[in-house]
């Protein structure tokens, strides 16, 4: 990204403080007809344990674009005139970082797995151009924030600081996920890529799920552990989407009191930093998950210590937000 402003007519994509006072707004625009009843509905669809980062309002904070080489193609622009017409107050555009150059070397899993799994550099400018475009064009009448959903990659740390330091300025609410652990050949394996490359990736702990499991959770701690700098994100993905395919494995919804101290201590390093979880519901509707991410034990870890969430759906299409907030 060059030094100067990326974006149509020299404009600087907005965050989210505001979006609001935007004015280029279509006159089709679609509005929320809904009773209140119908709008409370879909705030309680979810029973959650914890301290809603907006109580009382509809948001989702976990959403892809058209641009996601994993995504559907469908146009975020179709998910946000839904999301105004089912009354939202606020949606998040989180579309996934480019991964650091480095990693593809460091990577053993399925090529599909690495080469779909994020925007290339050349694309995070035309990205930023589409949030600045449909700030403009929605702001009047939703709160939209444009950022990144980044990986953390031990070893890349300075990489992705850089990455952040450079789009830093231009974005709104980033998450921070973890989506690769070091598995089989010494290498990096995607989490949620597909039951077969899991077991590629981690057969060996198959039988030793609190091993496993640590070992994640030992991963997420030392992300939020990092300090990225002023651009540090600002709330944590899907938190244990380690049990992506609890159900194929038959693993268990337990951990061992090692496990339990580890994400005792992760959700108290989020207390003290004033980090969110991403309340995400699309575990719901993988079939070897069926349940939201986090587990309702982890959300009543965060509901004892304070730490807020923020709902998100996680949505790659139209269809996957409408089965989320309004099926």
């Amino acid at each position: 990204m060059s030094n100067n402003q990326p974006f149509h007519n020299g404009m600087p994509l907005n965050n989210d403080r505001d979006a609001m006072s935007q004015n280029n707004v279509r006159n089709t625009m679609p509005q929320n007809n809904e009773p209140a009843a119908a709008v409370q509905a879909r705030q309680h669809r979810y029973p959650v344990a914890g301290n809603n980062q907006y109580e009382g309002q509809l948001v989702d904070g976990h959403i892809h674009t058209e641009l996601c080489p994993h995504g559907s193609g469908d146009k975020v622009a179709l998910i946000i005139e839904k999301a105004i017409e089912l009354g939202f107050y606020k949606l998040c555009i989180t579309e996934h970082a480019p991964l650091p150059v480095g990693f593809s070397k460091r990577y053993k899993g399925d090529e599909e797995g690495l080469t779909t799994a994020s925007l290339r550099m050349d694309q995070v400018e035309p990205y930023l151009a589409l949030g600045n475009e449909l700030q403009r064009e929605y702001g009047q009448h939703i709160n939209l924030s444009v950022g990144f959903e980044v990986d953390f990659l031990p070893g890349f740390e300075a990489a992705t600081q850089e990455f952040l330091n450079m789009v830093g300025p231009y974005t709104g609410e980033n998450l921070l996920s973890v989506h690769y652990m070091q598995g089989a050949n010494d290498g990096f394996w995607c989490l949620d890529y597909s039951e077969a490359e899991f077991e590629k990736a981690f057969g060996s702990y198959l039988q030793k799920q609190d091993v496993l499991f640590r070992r994640y959770f030992e991963l997420v701690l030392q992300a939020v552990q990092t300090d990225f700098g002023p651009h540090t994100p600002v709330r944590i993905g899907h938190i244990d989407v380690i049990k992506k395919y609890q159900k194929y494995f038959n693993f268990t919804s337990s951990y061992d009191q090692q496990t339990q101290q580890v994400i005792m201590n992760i959700l108290r390093t989020l207390k003290v930093q004033n980090r969110t979880l991403d309340y995400n519901v699309s575990g719901v509707f993988k079939e070897n998950c069926g349940e939201m991410y986090p587990s309702p034990f982890i959300q009543g870890m965060a509901y004892v210590l304070g730490v807020p969430f923020m709902m998100g759906s996680d949505s790659h299409s139209l269809s996957a937000f409408v089965k989320a907030w309004s099926e």
